[in-house]
């Protein structure tokens, strides 16, 4: 019950990120670098005072699993932000969400879970959701279609990072993970904004709030959320909380955006989060050692 909460905790902060990114007038590598460095400044300093030794303790190993975490959330949040320049709010956190698919795909093929008959209908029933929104999208131009494709390498890079946490946080608490998983997705993009040219300075003050707003609610608070709940729960039901987060940011969207979904995003994220749900159906639900 615990987790349960917790993750639902999560799943309303991070409803709140598409809505903070579409105010926020900046690219999408600086948005990043913004996010993933202000959250990485409150939580680092906190994780040293309280989980100094546990830090020390690493090994080589660790720090491996810490970088390949690191880099794919980086590009997530690279593709997933780029994507909402080009797409609407709703078609491109739908897509964006179809992680817990990819999630369970790559854990079979890395012999960490197996693909069920759930599995393989969801995946099917996701395929044709995303399908209907590409349809639509495609009809409002092809930058919309491109957005679409944005979101759905976000997923696939967030995947990477599900699977690369799940293994750290069997043996390590949440402090010194998500402060070390930050750190080195900032440090990364970081290095992409430089090497791209990004300025740093310049922006708005509603655009710096809004940087803060990123890392505070949906970085801080909606991301350590799953992450601590990976410390009981399995990669895949952590992720299939993120069906949650289609539905909070498309309601969002149109309280504070004045951006209605379309039939066919209604329709196609209705077919993608049923998929979800049912490649969710035999999930099993693996406890480990409290952190």
């Amino acid at each position: 019950m615990k987790a349960t909460l917790v993750l639902f905790v999560g799943v309303v902060a991070v409803s709140f990120g598409s809505i903070f990114i579409r105010l926020a007038e900046a690219p999408p590598l600086i948005i990043a670098a913004y996010r993933l460095g202000l959250a990485s400044l409150v939580i680092g300093p906190v994780a040293l005072i309280r989980s100094g030794q546990e830090l020390r303790a690493l090994r080589c190993r660790d720090l491996f699993y810490f970088v390949i975490a690191g880099v794919f959330l980086a590009l997530h949040f690279g593709l997933w932000i780029a994507s909402l320049n080009y797409t609407t709010v709703a078609s491109s956190v739908i897509l964006v969400s179809m992680s817990p698919l990819f999630v369970g795909l790559f854990s079979h093929l890395l012999g960490m879970d197996r693909v069920t008959k759930w599995m393989v209908g969801g995946i099917l029933l996701s395929v044709v959701g995303s399908g209907a929104i590409g349809y639509g999208d495609f009809a409002l131009g092809g930058g919309a279609l491109w957005g679409d494709i944005l979101a759905l390498g976000g997923a696939v890079m967030v995947t990477g990072y599900l699977l690369a946490g799940r293994r750290l946080r069997q043996r390590l608490s949440l402090l010194p993970y998500i402060s070390l998983a930050y750190s080195v997705a900032a440090a990364v993009t970081l290095l992409l904004c430089l090497l791209t040219g990004q300025r740093f300075t310049g922006y708005s003050s509603t655009t710096y709030l809004m940087f803060i707003l990123l890392a505070l609610v949906p970085q801080v608070i909606g991301h350590s959320a799953f992450n601590w709940a990976l410390g009981y729960l399995s990669a895949p039901l952590v992720s299939v909380t993120i069906l949650g987060e289609p539905v909070g940011a498309t309601i969002l969207a149109y309280l504070i955006l004045n951006e209605a979904p379309t039939l066919l995003e209604i329709v196609g994220g209705a077919t993608i989060l049923s998929g979800i749900y049912l490649a969710s159906r035999q999930e099993v639900v693996e406890v480990v050692p409290a952190k």
